[in-house]
Formats: C-alpha cells, sequence, structure tokens
C-alpha cells in the first residue's frame, strides 16, 4: 500500500521536495538544506523523464545529496577572513612587550602586578615594587617579566 502511494506521486514529488528544502534553506542559517534540494530536483528531472524504481531514487537522492553538499563544502568552504586584530581574545600576547610598574615586588621569582583592573601574577627575576618591567612572555595566566632597563642620566 504505502509503495503504491510513493509509486502514484511519480517524480514531480521531487520537485515539491526540493523546493520545500530550498524554502528551508532561506529560513535556516548556513549552506546546509541547499545541497539536498539541488539533489532532489535532479532526481526529480530525471525521474520526471526516465522510468525507474522509486528505491533507486531514494539511493540516487542520498548519494547525489552527500556528493553535492561535500562539493558545496569545498568550494563554498569557510574560510579564515583576515582579522585586524590577531590578538583580540588573546589577552596575555596583546601584552607583549608592554611595559609596566610593579605593584608588588617580585620575590623569589613570583609578584604581581596591576594592569587596568586586574592583578596579574608575574614571574621574574627579584625586582622591588614600583620598579618598571617589561613583559617578554606568557605561561598561560602567569606573565613572564623581565626588569626595563634604566634609562641613562647622561
Amino acid at each position: 500500500m504505502i509503495q503504491a502511494a510513493i509509486e502514484s506521486l511519480g517524480g514531480w514529488t521531487w520537485w515539491i521536495l526540493g523546493l520545500v528544502l530550498l524554502g528551508v534553506e532561506v529560513l535556516a542559517p548556513g549552506f546546509f538544506f541547499l545541497w539536498f534540494g539541488v539533489a532532489a530536483l535532479l532526481i526529480g528531472v530525471s525521474a520526471v523523464t526516465i522510468s525507474w524504481p522509486w528505491q533507486m531514487q531514494i539511493l540516487g537522492f542520498a548519494v547525489l545529496s552527500v556528493v553535492a553538499a561535500l562539493a558545496g563544502r569545498r568550494f563554498f568552504g569557510y574560510r579564515d577572513a583576515p582579522s585586524s586584530d590577531p590578538y583580540l581574545n588573546l589577552r596575555t600576547a596583546r601584552l607583549h612587550g608592554r611595559t609596566f610598574t610593579l605593584t608588588e615586588p617580585i620575590a623569589e621569582g613570583s609578584g604581581r602586578i596591576r594592569i587596568d583592573d586586574s592583578v596579574w601574577r608575574v614571574s621574574g627575576p627579584d625586582t622591588p615594587a614600583g620598579a618598571r618591567i617589561r613583559i617578554v612572555g606568557a605561561d598561560g595566566a602567569l606573565l613572564l617579566v623581565e626588569p626595563e632597563a634604566p634609562l641613562s642620566h647622561d
């Protein structure tokens, strides 16, 4: 009974399915349903012109959908756009090379520094509070620092 119902629908069913999938593509973000819709339309064209069993049509739709999705992904694949600020979300990388005044002394290799409204742990050679330090790297959230060379007073 189901088989007779499917066979009576004919190849135009694929056209309707393809248009529905393209309509869903308009409402859904991304390029996902577009490829299924294209595959359904192609199967619909072939089903109208060539008489082939509905099982083969479904199999052809599945294969064509996967091929169309892979080809579409390859052709319209997501590429990273060049950024004007590549360190936007890398807070420690943004601090590299900058100098600050040490708020707590570095004793036994560990100290603290205030940058804007945050307090950061720093690691470097023992340095008194108030000294200028330069950030030379980071180990996770730990900033690696070195004392900034004192200005010469000639």
